[in-house]
């Protein structure tokens, strides 16, 4: 069994962790460009009939 699994998380939640963890551990000239790696943006997009919902036909 894997560690993480052992500890009662998902992998998601253990990639996080460890790259938490790393960023935190990097020297502070390399921190600031890693913390600008750590956001992330997310779109969804509604699909209906094989086509963005949003779009004409």
């Amino acid at each position: 069994m894997t560690a993480w699994r052992a500890a009662g998380i998902t992998y998601i939640q253990y990639s996080n962790i460890a790259a938490r963890v790393l960023r935190e551990a990097l020297r502070t000239e390399l921190r600031v460009d890693a913390a600008k790696r750590d956001a992330s943006h997310v779109k969804f997009t509604p699909w209906a009939n094989g086509r963005p919902a949003h779009e004409k036909a």
